[in-house]
C-alpha cells in the first residue's frame, strides 16, 4: 500500500523499505485494505509533504501528528486540508486565529480555505508523525512503525548543512525533540492548536519566531498568508520539480545558532492529535 518515496528524498533516507519495519507497516496496510477499511489520505497524497518540499528546500520542519480522520480531509500535509473543505477544522481555525494575532490585521487576512500548500511550496516541510489513519478513528495508526520513517525524516533534515527552525505542537511533535541535535538549528515549542489545549496555543507567536530565527540565520522569511486559490490541491510533480530547482538556489551554509524553545504546560497532554474528533 505505501507509495514509493518521492525520488529526491531516497538519497538522504537511505533503503527504509528494505528494512523490516517498513515492511510489517505495509503489511499492515494492506491488511486494513483488505479488511475493507478505509486508510486516509488517499494512497497518492501519502507522501505529499515530501514531494512538495524536497530535502534541498526544507527551512522549517512543522510537526503535526495524525491526519485527519474525515474522509476528504487530508491531503498528507500536516494540518491543511484541501481548498474546498468547509467547515474548516478548529484545530486549522486556531491556527489562523493565532496568525492573525501574531502577524496582525493588516499582515494575514483570515482566508476561507485551510489549504497549506503554499507553505509547503516555500520550504515548510508539513510533516505528520503518523502519516495514515482508519477514516473516523483518530490514532488508529500509531505505533505501527510510521513513527520509525518520521524519525528518520527528522533526521535527514537535521544532518543538513543550513539552519532548519524546527516547529513542535503538542507532546507527539516534542517527542521527537530528541531526533533533533545540531546546534545549527532551532526549536520552537507550543502546545498542539486542538480546542482541548488551544488556551495554551493562543499566543506562542511562532510564526514570527519562525520568521526571526530565519532571518537570523540568513535564510529568508516565510510569507505566511494563505491566498485564495481554487487549485492550489492540485498541484502536479512538475511544480515539486521547480520548487526544488528554486530551493537549491537559495540554499544557504549554516550559522551558528542556539536552540530556542517555547514553554507550554503539562495540561496539554490532552491536546490530542489533528483528528482528535472529526470536527477538530
Amino acid at each position: 500500500m505505501i507509495p514509493e518515496i518521492p525520488t529526491n528524498w531516497r538519497g538522504v533516507l537511505g533503503d527504509v523499505t528494505g528494512e523490516r519495519w517498513y515492511r510489517e507497516l505495509d503489511a499492515f496496510l494492506d491488511g486494513e485494505l483488505a479488511a475493507g477499511r478505509e486508510i486516509l489520505p488517499a494512497r497518492a497524497d501519502v507522501f505529499n509533504a515530501l514531494r512538495l518540499t524536497p530535502p534541498g528546500a526544507v527551512r522549517v520542519v512543522l510537526l503535526g501528528q495524525d491526519p485527519y480522520p474525515t474522509p476528504g480531509h487530508a491531503h498528507g500535509l500536516c494540518f491543511s486540508v484541501r481548498p474546498h473543505v468547509r467547515p474548516l477544522p478548529r484545530s486549522l481555525q486556531n491556527i489562523h486565529k493565532e496568525l492573525r494575532a501574531d502577524l496582525g490585521g493588516d499582515h494575514f487576512a483570515t482566508p476561507a480555505h485551510g489549504c497549506l500548500e503554499s507553505w509547503a511550496r516555500q520550504g515548510v516541510l508539513l510533516l505528520n508523525t503518523v502519516l495514515t489513519v482508519r477514516a473516523g478513528e483518530a490514532g488508529s495508526h500509531r505505533g505501527r512503525g510510521w513513527e520509525i520513517f518520521t524519525d528518520r525524516v527528522i533526521a535527514a533534515v537535521n544532518a543538513l548543512p543550513g539552519t532548519v527552525v524546527f516547529v513542535l505542537w503538542g507532546n507527539q511533535a516534542r517527542a521527537k525533540r530528541g531526533v533533533i541535535t545540531g546546534a545549527r538549528h532551532r526549536i520552537v515549542e507550543s502546545a498542539h492548536p486542538s480546542p482541548l489545549s488551544a488556551r495554551l496555543f493562543f499566543g506562542c507567536k511562532c510564526f514570527s519566531a519562525v520568521n526571526r530565527h530565519l532571518a537570523e540565520a540568513g535564510r529568508g522569511r516565510i510569507d505566511w498568508c494563505l491566498a485564495e486559490a481554487a487549485g492550489a490541491d492540485a498541484a502536479s510533480a512538475a511544480g515539486a520539480d521547480t520548487a526544488e530547482a528554486a530551493s537549491v538556489a537559495r540554499a544557504t551554509g549554516a550559522a551558528s545558532v542556539a536552540k530556542a524553545a517555547g514553554t507550554a504546560s503539562a495540561a496539554e497532554a490532552a491536546g490530542g492529535s489533528e483528528g482528535l474528533l472529526p470536527g477538530f
